[in-house]
């Protein structure tokens, strides 16, 4: 097709329908959005704690990303890479979105798309290396074959050195016909998970026989969002467990999309989302991937607002979202789009907003000609999030847990390679200011004034200065604000951190910890204990300290998921960095009273029929009975049940019997009831369950 500079490129083929199934999702009602104050009122203070003993995720060097495409014909120029850099990108993503589908790398060709003069891999490599970025390749899978993936990393790695190391099988491939809706091209009679995964082993050989040292990846969908929980034809299960039990030893990350759709308000509150659809895909990973999985990593390569693109939405949900993943472990982010065309005009926020999903103006008009974009490589409200980004982050530094008592105003931090420790705030209220007052743990501020940078609502950049405390300040409506602080005392002679720890004999009540040694520092004093912290939101809990490396910890509850960090204390009573962090879920009493069966049927992306058997193994019949479950997420409910009388109250459901299932005999009586579950975000099953009190046993 012709692609004048004036049109709106596509983006990918799939986001009307991406749309449509977030309107199904809010249609179950899992979703709060929180009413801000009314405009002008004096908004309640926020208190907020950060908590440097409780550590997240290394920052990596390729956390920070963006995408590429070849019909953008500004890919190399100069203007737009120097942009880039100024902004912190580390990771590119080429050759964009559905086009790495059908575009073909040795005559730089993509049938059906438009291609841009000077756009070309060489040219895409040129502007990676003056941005300071490595690259994420797409391999064509929907019109390609592995020899020709196996040809490009030769011409990439071999003939020009340029050491790519990600190369991500396709892009999107579940939306290729197979669930109903088509975008991505795939030439292959066979449309399903099972020859996706089948074929990714292939391109995977073929690709690793060339360069061994590359890292392959395979696309899978987001959790609780279209296709996830869907089976399709005969594949033996959903998009994601099917390509993982196959293609799972082969890989080295998977690739996964979030479009969170919605009015602006909408987006901003599904960043909540995020740690649970991370959990929910490691837990995949890990069932479903075979030995070793844990090496498989998670990148995150297209990511963008449904409601305010170039406005401050798209900023605040940039920031909020990017440190949110990265805090779990995912190696990189990135926005869809660099540059990518006007769409239709609208006000966001009291601001001009073009519907563009480039981080950079196209500098283009509407097909009337009426409105116009500002010139080209203008930045958008994202890009200056996107800076800030760079400006929380350090490459080496550590996420810490940060906390709010407003869902309103968010709030992350990182602790620095050189021991200063970055602090970024989001108000998402779009009318009214917030004081804030906030506490640390783990991290003494120095008395200096912090550096402080903000963005605020309509801002053109950045706003950088040297003013107040490190304990108050007032957030503007709309905005990102990040402090930088130094330590009290200077972080010299800190002992080493602890290694990553693990978890071993997990039962209902207790788990094993172990850990590697911590180094002492260089000159300072021998370690003299470990001390065992769980992280409870933002706010710490000591669970046991110890002279040795691995600790029993006691009294945990059934079916809890549980985030530990170790930190390490020298002679000297300085205190270690933390530990990475380790997340487990403690399971059911091997022996109970009673059994049950959590069953989770037919489902349709935003809801599913659950089965629940209950079964009485105690010696004492039960005439009448009460089982109960806490959800672990506040989007899942119940919508209607059957064989039972079923209430929910926030997250607690309980079932009670009708009149023909009130008995259950001693030693074995059992019952079978159901219900229409439904969700709003990432469906995480419930896994302990009492019957009249009693924790019972989980059957799997």
């Amino acid at each position: 097709m012709t692609h004048p500079t004036t049109a709106r490129p596509p983006r990918s083929r799939h986001r009307r329908w991406t749309a449509l199934a977030a309107g199904l999702l809010l249609a179950t009602g899992g979703l709060t959005v929180v009413a801000p104050p009314a405009a002008g009122a004096a908004a309640d203070p926020v208190h907020v704690t950060v908590n440097a003993k409780a550590g997240l995720a290394r920052v990596p060097d390729t956390a920070l990303g963006v995408n590429h495409a070849i019909w953008d014909a500004n890919l190399g120029t100069t203007a737009t890479s120097d942009l880039l850099r100024a902004a912190g990108v580390r990771m590119l993503r080429y050759p964009g979105g559905s086009y790495g589908d059908i575009y073909h790398w040795k005559d730089h060709t993509a049938p059906g798309g438009y291609v841009a003069p000077g756009t070309d891999f060489d040219t895409f490599m040129a502007a990676a290396r003056r941005v300071g970025a490595q690259p994420m390749i797409i391999a064509n899978y929907g019109t390609g074959t592995a020899q020709e993936a196996a040809d490009w990393v030769r011409y990439a790695n071999v003939t020009k050195g340029y050491g790519a190391t990600y190369w991500a099988v396709g892009n999107e491939n579940y939306g290729n016909g197979l669930y109903g809706s088509g975008w991505e091209a795939d030439d292959h009679p066979d449309k399903s998970a099972t020859q996706y995964a089948k074929l990714v082993v292939a391109y995977a050989d073929a690709m690793k026989a060339v360069d061994p040292t590359i890292k392959v990846g395979a696309v899978l969908t987001m959790p609780a969002n279209w296709p996830d929980g869907l089976t399709a034809g005969g594949d033996p299960g959903p998009w994601n467990t099917t390509v993982l039990d196959i293609a799972g030893p082969k890989i080295d990350f998977v690739d996964v999309h979030w479009y969170p759709g919605g009015s602006a308000a909408e987006s901003l509150a599904r960043t909540a989302h995020l740690p649970d659809a991370a959990w929910l895909l490691r837990q995949q990973i890990a069932r479903h991937a075979g030995p070793d999985a844990g090496r498989i990593g998670i990148s995150f390569t297209e990511l963008n607002v449904g409601t305010g693109q170039n406005t401050q939405p798209g900023a605040l949900f940039l920031a909020d979202a990017y440190s949110a993943l990265l805090e779990q472990g995912v190696f990189t982010v990135q926005w869809w789009n660099v540059h990518n065309g006007i769409g239709t005009p609208s006000e966001v926020a009291g601001q001009p907003d073009y519907n563009d999903f480039g981080l950079l103006s196209s500098g283009g008009c509407t097909a009337d000609g009426t409105v116009c974009e500002p010139p080209l490589n203008t930045p958008f409200a994202p890009y200056h999030g996107l800076s800030m980004m760079s400006l929380l982050t350090r490459s080496g530094g550590q996420f810490v847990r940060a906390g709010t008592d407003q869902p309103l105003v968010t709030a992350h931090a990182v602790r620095r390679p050189d021991g200063d420790l970055a602090v970024l705030l989001v108000n998402k209220d779009p009318a009214n200011a917030y004081p804030v007052s906030i506490d640390y743990a783990g991290f003494t501020p120095s008395g200096a004034a912090p550096t402080v940078h903000t963005l605020t609502n309509g801002a053109s950049g950045i706003a950088t200065d040297q003013s107040g405390n490190a304990t108050s300040r007032t957030l503007p409506p709309y905005s990102l604000t990040t402090l930088v602080l130094h330590p009290a005392g200077g972080a010299v002679g800190l002992p080493g951190a602890p290694g990553q720890p693990t978890a071993s004999g997990v039962t209902d009540r207790s788990a094993t910890i172990s850990w590697p040694a911590a180094p002492p520092a260089p000159g300072g004093g021998a370690i003299a204990k470990y001390e065992l912290h769980r992280q409870n939101g933002a706010v710490g809990e000591q669970l046991g300290e110890t002279t040795g490396t691995s600790f029993t910890v006691g009294n945990l509850a059934p079916g809890t998921r549980y985030t530990v960090n170790v930190l390490a204390r020298d002679s000297a009573g300085r205190l270690s960095w933390s530990s990475p962090p380790l997340t487990f879920a403690t399971g059911s009493p091997a022996e109970s009273s009673c059994q049950v069966r959590f069953t989770k049927g037919s489902d349709w992306g935003n809801g599913y029929v659950g089965t629940v058997d209950v079964v009485n193994t105690g010696p004492d019949r039960l005439d009448g009975w009460t089982l109960s479950w806490t959800w672990p997420t506040g989007w899942q409910q119940v919508s209607s049940g059957w064989n039972a009388t079923w209430t929910q109250t926030g997250t607690a459901v309980r079932v009670t019997p009708t009149a023909d299932n009130r008995s259950l005999a001693a030693g074995g009586g059992s019952t079978s009831v159901g219900f229409v579950g439904a969700y709003s975000g990432p469906n995480v099953l419930p896994t302990a369950f009492r019957l009249n009190g009693t924790v019972c046993t989980t059957l799997g």
